[in-house]
C-alpha cells in the first residue's frame, strides 16, 4: 500500500484555510487510489487550547472534510481533530475514514501533554485499538506525546494479531525534534513494525515546528524523512515485509 504523509503548515485556529491547504497539497501531489493519506494532529486548527474553537461533533466540518477527501482520492484518510464530549472536556482524537467516506476507526489520545496544559483542556482516552487496511495491513494509531510511552506500543503488540504499522500524528515542537526522530526509530526497531510519524511544520503563536515527518521500516531504516518545508512523503508499506522480518528475527517471541 502506498502511504502519504501530509506535513502541513497549519494556519492557527482557521479550519477553512487548513481544509483548503490540504486540498491544494492533494491536487499537487495526487495520491494514487487505494493509498493511505495521513494528516497531522489537530490538522484543522493547530494545537490550540481554545476548545470552543477546536471542538466539533463527531459528524462536524472536519469529519465532513476528511470524508470528502477520502471519497475524492479513493484513499483511506487519517486526520486529527477535537471531539466534543458534551458536559465534559473534549478529546484529542484521530479518525480513520475509508474510501467510501465512512469512519472506519477512531482513537482518543491516551496522554494529554501536561506541560502544555493539554490535560487541563482535553480529557484522556482509555483504549488502545487497531484496524485493518487492504492487504491485511493491521494499524494502530497514537498521538504526539503518546510516543514517549513505549509501554502502550507493547500493549498493542500483545494482541493476538499485533499491528504491522504504527501511525503517530503530532504537533511536535522544534526544541525536541531530536527526541521525535529517535523515538520514532526506536518504536519501529523494538516492535519490528513500520512507523509513520506525521508532524506539522511552520509556527503558531507559541511554538515553532521543524516537521521531520518520517516513514520508517521494520528494521529501523528511514525510508523517507521530511525537512522543515511543507511537503508530502510517500512510501510503500506491505504486511508481508513485517511478517517476514518477524520470522527471520523473532525477538518478540523472546519477551519475558
Amino acid at each position: 500500500m502506498n502511504v502519504y504523509a501530509f506535513q502541513t503548515d497549519i494556519t492557527w485556529e482557521n479550519k477553512v484555510a487548513n481544509y483548503e491547504n490540504v486540498h491544494t497539497l492533494g491536487e499537487r501531489f495526487k495520491p494514487q487510489p487505494g493509498g493511505l493519506i495521513v494528516l497531522p494532529e489537530m490538522f484543522a486548527t493547530g494545537f490550540s487550547m481554545q476548545t470552543t474553537i477546536t471542538k466539533e461533533p463527531e459528524d462536524g466540518p472536519s469529519f465532513t472534510f476528511l470524508s470528502e477527501l477520502a471519497q475524492r482520492t479513493h484513499c483511506h484518510v487519517v486526520g486529527g481533530l477535537a471531539i466534543d464530549q458534551g458536559n465534559s472536556r473534549p478529546t484529542n482524537e484521530a479518525f480513520t475514514i475509508d474510501p467510501g467516506g465512512q469512519r472506519l476507526h477512531r482513537y482518543a489520545k491516551l496522554h494529554p501533554f501536561s506541560m502544555g496544559k493539554e490535560s487541563q483542556h482535553y480529557q484522556a482516552g482509555s483504549e488502545i485499538t487497531q484496524f485493518e487496511l487492504p492487504g491485511g495491513l493491521r494499524c494502530c494509531i497514537f498521538i504526539c506525546y503518546d510516543l514517549r510511552f513505549p509501554e502502550i506500543f507493547r500493549q498493542a503488540m500483545a494482541s493476538e494479531k499485533p499491528p504491522h504499522l504504527f501511525i503517530v500524528i503530532a504537533n511536535w515542537p522544534n526544541m525536541r525534534t531530536t527526541h521525535w526522530t529517535r523515538l520514532l526509530e526506536a518504536r519501529a526497531i523494538e516492535n519490528l513494525a513500520y512507523v509513520i510519524g506525521v508532524n506539522r511544520t511552520g509556527s503558531d503563536p507559541y511554538l515553532c515546528y521543524d516537521g521531520a515527518s518520517a516513514i520508517i521500516d521494520p528494521l529501523g531504516k528511514t525510508l523517507c524523512l521530511a525537512d522543515h518545508k511543507e511537503q508530502v512523503l510517500q512510501a510503500n508499506v506491505e504486511a508481508h515485509v513485517v511478517d517476514q522480518w518477524r520470522e527471520t528475527f523473532p525477538a518478540l517471541k523472546d519477551r519475558r
